[in-house]
């Protein structure tokens, strides 16, 4: 059944390739981006992420958040951008998902220590992690919102093949037969539009890694 669905800051690497593989599939694509469309979608509104209000999103089976920010002073906006999403679709029927991080991830079943917690997580994406975890941390307190949280594997590849397959997995860092814990971005991709197809993951968080 076609789905109608809204991709929010869609130009990203990520989001241009969720938007093609749900336009692949059929389904009815809008995408929201602040400059020139550089997806394949058709149907587009440039308007940035925070000037957003619930008549934009409304009649939607699903909003997808692909927001993503790298500086130090953007990264509050994790937060900012998707408590505004959720204000937005609040008490509605619509689905939010949510591009996330792996850092959150935990490595214990205990769920005390997370990914970016570890000695060997690089230094240099610990203020990326941190804010992505304080959005996520935010979202569990939305009972009010139909949200679910795809964290990535650990290593994430914007130029990785498209395989197909993955392994979906919860909370924790999840290794496949290999012993790796990966996934390309097309992959991810593939995940994200099969859970706005078929899954029921409501205020969740789910992770997805290469088979």
């Amino acid at each position: 059944m076609t789905k109608r669905i809204a991709v929010v800051a869609a130009n990203g690497k990520a989001g241009q390739l969720i938007v093609r593989e749900a336009v692949e599939r059929g389904n009815d694509v809008t995408t929201f981006v602040r400059s020139e469309n550089r997806t394949v979608a058709e149907n587009v509104v440039v308007k940035d992420i925070m000037d957003l209000t619930p008549k934009d999103l409304v009649g939607f089976d699903a909003v997808v958040d692909a927001f993503g920010a790298w500086t130090p002073e953007t990264l509050p906006q994790h937060s900012t951008t998707l408590a505004h999403l959720c204000d937005i679709l609040s008490g509605t029927d619509t689905r939010l998902l949510v591009v996330g991080g792996a850092g959150s991830l935990y490595v214990n079943p205990e769920h005390t220590m997370t990914v970016s917690e570890t000695p060997d997580f690089p230094e240099m994406f610990k203020p990326l992690a941190s804010a992505m975890a304080e959005a996520l941390s935010d979202l569990r307190e939305r009972d009010d919102v139909r949200w679910t949280y795809i964290s990535p594997a650990g290593d994430f590849q914007a130029e990785g093949e498209r395989t197909g397959e993955y392994i979906l997995a919860g909370e924790e860092l999840t290794l496949n037969d290999r012993g790796e814990s990966i996934i390309s971005y097309a992959d991810y991709a593939i995940a994200m539009v099969d859970e706005i197809e078929s899954g029921d993951h409501i205020q969740q968080r789910i992770s997805v890694v290469c088979k």
